[in-house]
């Protein structure tokens, strides 16, 4: 299937994450060029680049905190200069300082709103201009089923994936008219070097609740994110697709 993404040119936050890096290898092989954004510039930075020029494709590296405000005008700019346009932002950037909600601290609750869900307005903001005068456009929020249903010891985390389903469908209201599509990925439990530090136990129950009876590859949020960039889904915005193999229901 023809996603219609040749010529496009996508930036990505998170992009040394696991998920992160499979959106840019994804979009890369869909005829992306990609601006990847991480925190640090480092080896995984450097492989996911390496993927995406693999592909044939232009990779743009960016290093930058996505909680910065000026930040995010800087890696649109930075973007715009070096690979001409902006078609698609996906914010994938996230983090987790989990506790119990009444022994968490401010530092822990601060520093993942400002990550999660501040990083994505953001950006969303500052890709807002030339998306609009392009009249097209694509945005895509990772989220998460916690942040559909809540989750004990992650009052921080599961507060900005729900706040980040609220940002989108707003968006997702702003924009429409100016051809510009808003939607969120919502993940269960998928295999990254993240989850894979969760202690066993928790592991294995969040696994008891995904009826498909694993835990989801970072390719599978990546083909669910390619879907919503893609001229296919032109007609879909505002809304949160559950990739969690059943862990929700």
């Amino acid at each position: 299937m023809d996603l219609g993404l040749s010529g496009r040119v996508a930036l990505v936050t998170g992009a040394a994450g696991g998920i992160g890096a499979a959106i840019c290898r994804t979009l890369a092989a869909e005829g992306c060029d990609v601006a990847l954004l991480d925190r640090a510039a480092d080896a995984r930075m450097d492989a996911a680049a390496a993927a995406v020029e693999g592909a044939g494709r232009r990779a743009l590296r960016l290093e930058a905190d996505v909680a910065e405000f000026q930040a995010a005008g800087r890696a649109v700019s930075a973007t715009l200069s070096a690979l001409g346009r902006l078609d698609i932002l996906v914010c994938a950037a996230g983090i987790t300082r989990d506790a119990i909600s009444w022994k968490m601290g401010e530092a822990q609750w601060d520093e993942v709103i400002a990550v999660n869900l501040k990083g994505c307005f953001n950006f969303a903001r500052a890709a807002t201009p030339p998306l609009r005068e392009r009249g097209w456009g694509r945005m895509v929020m990772i989220a998460s089923i916690n942040g559909m249903r809540g989750k004990a010891g992650q009052a921080n985390y599961a507060a900005s994936k729900a706040g980040l389903i609220g940002l989108t469908k707003t968006l997702a209201r702003e924009l429409g008219r100016s051809g510009v599509t808003a939607n969120a990925v919502a993940p269960g439990l998928v295999s990254t070097a993240m989850t894979r530090a969760l202690p066993p136990e928790a592991l294995q129950a969040a696994l008891a609740e995904t009826v498909a009876g694993r835990a989801a590859d970072p390719q599978d949020v990546a083909d669910a994110v390619a879907f919503l960039c893609s001229e296919r889904a032109g007609h879909v915005t505002g809304d949160v697709l559950r990739v969690d193999g059943g862990q929700y229901i």
